[in-house]
């Protein structure tokens, strides 16, 4: 072990321990020492007067060292192969030890550049062996009220340790959180890229669909246009036939089916024949013009009129 660093908490001088013991007694006082060289931090008080001390006195110093080991235990470490063991102080505290405690704080504070505000160790450090000190004060006047500023000690460390691993665990959960999510944005990136590529063959096939439909539009367009058109010939054929049949019935008849006197004649001499072939056959008026009229190319209302004036059909 090592000496221990310079505290705020006043210690008696440091007593050399027997190396031949097998067994560390709680108080060096009970074991053959011999003196150190004095380490304590704070001043030394002067011995008191030699008086025989009752026991009652005894038994009561020996309870309030018996706490104070309990509270503060002795600290021990080794120099040159030897055992040294320093225990707290016993000595009643003055208002003078009490001024020079708050002086030599903030001198420490200052000289080991403790942090004002924010989580600073070498703050909390120096602000707990302050306490500790004033714990030991108190104590030698007052076990009891010793023993509950301990407590209150005790539950603040507890306090603080439990919202170091607070915040241990915490930061554990946040990296371990942050590898989580490392890991689900790489899925998700590869994810996304999948979706992007999906969504391009998509956006392909869309693409084809609508040129098939323009073309089958286009087609579809061009079919209505020749059938429009053709309809409309048509229309414009049978609309001009008509008229000319308007005008003149025996003469459209004559123009469109006889085109010279020698088609007429042979026509009406065709005529003849039938209206003799129909006139044999016992059939009414009726059926006989139906019956010439039959291989006429054109029907028309006028034309069989005249058919039946000049064949004289009964």
């Amino acid at each position: 072990m090592i000496p221990p660093n310079a505290s705020l908490v006043k210690y008696d001088n440091p007593v050399l321990v027997s190396r031949n013991t097998d067994k560390k007694t709680p108080r060096a006082r009970a074991l053959k020492v011999s003196p150190g060289p004095s380490t304590a931090t704070g001043p030394v008080p002067n011995p008191p007067g030699k008086q025989k001390p009752t026991s009652v006195d005894a038994k009561a110093a020996q309870q309030t060292d018996e706490i104070l080991n309990s509270i503060l235990p002795p600290r021990e470490w080794t120099e040159g192969g030897q055992l040294w063991v320093q225990q707290v102080s016993s000595t009643p505290a003055t208002r003078l030890d009490v001024v020079n405690l708050q002086e030599e704080l903030d001198r420490r504070l200052q000289q080991r550049q403790a942090r004002e505000t924010g989580i600073c160790p070498v703050r909390r450090e120096l602000y707990s062996q302050c306490f500790d000190e004033l714990i030991r004060q108190v104590t030698i006047n007052c076990a009891e009220r010793g023993l509950l500023l301990l407590r209150v000690r005790d539950e603040i460390r507890m306090t603080i340790a439990a919202y170091q691993t607070l915040y241990e665990s915490s930061v554990a959960f946040g990296m371990r959180k942050a590898l989580q999510a490392e890991q689900g944005k790489a899925d998700m990136e590869k994810k996304i890229t999948e979706l992007e590529n999906e969504k391009r063959d998509l956006e392909r096939n869309v693409n084809e669909l609508k040129g098939k439909c323009e073309q089958i539009e286009k087609r579809a367009q061009e079919q209505r246009q020749v059938e429009e058109k053709k309809h409309t010939e048509e229309m414009q054929f049978l609309k001009r036939t008509n008229q000319q049949l308007k005008v003149s019935p025996m003469t459209g008849v004559m123009s469109h089916d006889c085109r010279s006197a020698n088609q007429q004649q042979d026509f009406f001499l065709n005529m003849d024949f039938l209206s003799q072939g129909c006139m044999n056959i016992n059939q009414s008026k009726t059926e006989k013009l139906c019956h010439m009229t039959h291989y006429l190319p054109i029907k028309n209302v006028n034309f069989i009129k005249i058919i039946d004036d000049r064949f004289c059909i009964t």
